[in-house]
């Protein structure tokens, strides 16, 4: 027994031995192969006794030359580019979500228009922002309008909002560097999407071609023109308006033209009864609009954090932060606010309670800090629900909460960027002034109301106009009242987007 202990005693001795060598060797031939070999020492010329010892010249650095500073310059723009390209596919893709959402929150025997609607509203606003729009919003002119390049994107690319005064409001980044034609796209994007707004706002009672022909005076003339005064250098670009990504470009643009076109049609047929009773007409298909909320919530990704025009991951990553955290609480007290009021949570007012939240961070994802957007959401998605409620009892009649959620938080997340902008927080808001709860006073709040007040003037003015003008182009914009009990699916496509169910719907 001795004998066996004392053969295990040893191996594990000689084991031991064995590993302390091994430890002990490789890191010595590891050093040795990362020595350098010693060139061989050269003969040494005869000096005289007296002279000094003459250090070895060291060196010189390469010179920076200007073909090296060109090709990070060109990395650079090739950088921003797919950036910039990217996030357009992404706020392209929302066409998808918005189509879904509206097509679920209406009635079966109208989806076939409201899809068609959805799908041909972006070939009509890539048209309208060629031929003219794109010149109106961002070629160089007054503080009105854009007036050079104007028809066809011609010219130069000479537009103040997308040259170096573009750069003197957002001088933290470089928008100079992004060819034109990215420019140009990322921009298109944004001009669909605030058609569509209007798409889902009129659903259920406008007729197809009214609805088309508005779409171009829209695109071409009323978006480009409040563009410019934002975002093409124009009057309130000069009194220190901000709107990073458009609550008040996009949507509240798109909520103003699309409350005007609802005071111009009218409200459906059995909406409203006698003595201001409401009738709740509820949507077809509640997965549809809830995997419409899922695109357009990914979609925002582009839509917010792609509004830096440049690849400078530090705001990209806080856009996005904000822009979820907001979408996120927004979801949350929208929820809330509809179980208290209702007496259970209803799903449609907490999926416009969420897209609610991301069109209030629109404006101010790059200015405000996490926490505040998660303050910015919570309101949101209160006032969304509060929204949805006052529109119905003036009998304004919304059948997917477009005013609500766009033309209520698009006003809210413009006066929110004065109320809580943070220069601090995200080198693309290195220029805002402090927002008035940060103790900046009515510095920033003071140009955000000032927008609010003459963008809604003229917007919903001139949208009254062109409604009032597509009226009289097409002898009416709306559809029959036979044709309007029967779904415009039949009458205004010879259509059904369920032709093998029978459908059995209320009204």
């Amino acid at each position: 027994m001795k004998t066996h202990r004392w053969k295990w005693t040893m191996r594990v001795l000689c084991i031991t031995a064995l590993l302390l060598a091994v430890g002990t060797i490789l890191p010595a031939m590891a050093a040795d192969e990362k020595k350098p070999e010693a060139a061989p020492a050269a003969p040494a010329a005869a000096a005289p006794a007296s002279a000094p010892a003459q250090a070895a010249p060291a060196t010189p650095a390469p010179a920076f030359t200007k073909e090296m500073a060109d090709a990070i310059a060109s990395q650079k723009i090739a950088m921003d580019t797919i950036w910039v390209m990217l996030a357009a596919f992404l706020v392209f893709f929302m066409n998808l979500g918005f189509g879904l959402v509206e097509s679920g929150f209406c009635r079966a025997k109208n989806c076939v228009n409201i899809l068609f609607k959805n799908f041909a509203v972006f070939a009509v606003s890539s048209v309208a922002f060629l031929v003219l729009g794109f010149g109106l919003m961002f070629g160089d002119g007054n503080p009105l309008l854009g007036l050079k390049g104007l028809f066809l994107v011609t010219g130069a690319d000479n537009s103040p909002a997308l040259g170096d005064a573009y750069q003197g409001v957002y001088h933290a980044l470089n928008w100079t560097g992004v060819p034109l034609w990215a420019k140009f796209f990322f921009q298109l994007v944004f001009a669909g999407t605030a058609a569509t707004i209007v798409s889902g706002a009129v659903a259920e009672r406008i007729k197809f071609k009214a609805f088309i022909i508005f779409t171009l005076f829209m695109v071409g003339v009323i978006y480009p023109i409040g563009g410019h005064l934002i975002w093409g250098g124009g009057w309130l670009a000069g009194k220190g308006f901000l709107d990073f990504a458009g609550s008040t470009v996009v949507h509240s643009i798109g909520g103003w033209a699309a409350l005007a076109g609802i005071i111009v049609l009218g409200p459906r047929i059995g909406k409203y009864g006698p003595g201001g009773k409401m009738n709740a007409i509820p949507g077809h298909s509640m997965t549809s609009a809830a995997i419409g909320v899922f695109v357009l919530w990914f979609g925002w990704f582009g839509f917010n954090p792609g509004s830096t025009m440049a690849a400078d991951g530090p705001s990209i990553a806080h856009v996005a932060t904000t822009t979820n955290m907001a979408a996120a609480a927004a979801t949350l007290s929208s929820m809330i606010t509809a179980w208290i009021l209702l007496g259970k949570p209803d799903l449609g007012m907490t999926l416009n309670g969420c897209l609610a939240g991301l069109v209030a961070i629109t404006a101010p994802c790059a200015f405000v800090s996490v926490p505040s957007s998660l303050v910015i959401g919570v309101l949101a998605g209160i006032l969304v629900v509060a929204a949805v409620f006052f529109f119905d009892r003036i009998r304004i009649d919304d059948p997917v909460g477009a005013t609500a959620v766009h033309l209520a938080n698009g006003v809210f997340g413009t006066i929110a960027l004065g109320l809580f902008a943070d220069p601090t927080v995200c080198p693309a808001a290195a220029v805002a002034k402090p927002g008035l709860l940060l103790g900046g006073g009515m510095a920033q709040l003071g140009p955000q109301l000032t927008g609010v007040a003459l963008i809604a003037g003229a917007v919903f003015t001139l949208s009254i106009v062109f409604w009032l003008v597509t009226k009289l182009i097409c002898n009416g914009i709306r559809v029959s009242e036979e044709e309007e009990m029967e779904g415009l699916d039949y009458h205004e496509h010879g259509n059904s987007a369920y032709p093998n169910f029978q459908l059995i719907e209320r009204r």
